[in-house]
């Protein structure tokens, strides 16, 4: 089925870093949506029209936000980041995904992991009261290379400052040593028990879900630790602990 398109127009334009960057985009009439789901994004050029998908970083509404990176020698991610405020831009009606917290199971603790734009799910998540009512504790966890691939710092310390010691923001950067985030990679956080004690919470199958989004390889490593501890990915028909969102 061919996708249909809202016409949006970028509304904001956030530059976090080189790169790295948020595009709000004001396209009322695209459905509703469960946080975490996502939609496509594109442009047209004369030979075709370049589009792929981004998880949506913001609830629904009229104006949504996009957290992008460029990838230099793309197609579509270097024209997006050329973009301006009032430039068109184009937004599927519809979005899809099974990410959200309506697929996640019931748990006392829910650990959000991430590396680099695999934040945006959570970002939405957090927005909401739904992640809040649903679970007494939420850990977050973003992995990165360098302190400048952090993002959404001020939010998430004002969220710290709403919910005091029910959320935790645990940076991880691979390779720098900053101050305030762990150094190295989250299965090595994982291993060590630095993650857990950070958070005051274990990473167990009495007590905790895990959500993750990104980097494949972080994906499939993080998979392996859990089953080592008895935590499964979570289905319909064998309930689990983990769910999963791949970005490529």
């Amino acid at each position: 089925m061919a996708l249909q398109w809202i016409s949006g127009k970028i509304a904001r334009k956030h530059v976090w870093s080189d790169g790295l960057f948020t595009l709000s985009v004001h396209c009322p009439g695209v459905s509703a949506f469960e946080s975490g789901q996502f939609l496509q994004v594109g442009v047209e050029t004369p030979e075709k029209h370049l589009h792929r998908p981004y998880s949506v970083a913001s609830p629904h509404s009229e104006t949504l936000d996009f957290f992008i990176v460029r990838v230099d020698g793309g197609e579509l991610t270097p024209r997006l980041w050329s973009l301006e405020v009032g430039a068109s831009i184009d937004v599927s009606a519809k979005a899809t995904g099974g990410f959200t917290l309506s697929h996640t199971p019931e748990a006392e603790t829910i650990w959000l992991l991430a590396t680099g734009t695999g934040l945006a799910p959570y970002i939405a998540m957090l927005r909401e009261q739904t992640i809040w009512e649903r679970h007494k504790n939420v850990v977050l966890v973003h992995g990165v290379r360098y302190a400048t691939d952090l993002a959404y710092l001020e939010e998430l310390s004002q969220i710290k400052e709403e919910y005091g010691g029910r959320f935790h923001f645990i940076p991880v950067v691979s390779r720098a040593e900053v101050q305030g985030a762990i150094s190295g990679r989250i299965t090595t956080a994982m291993e060590n028990g630095s993650l857990e004690s950070i958070a005051e919470n274990a990473m167990t199958p009495s007590n905790c879900a895990v959500m993750m989004c990104g980097n494949p390889q972080m994906l499939d490593d993080v998979e392996a630790l859990l089953k080592d501890r008895g935590m499964l990915r979570h289905k319909k028909s064998a309930p689990g602990h983990v769910v999963v969102e791949r970005y490529w």
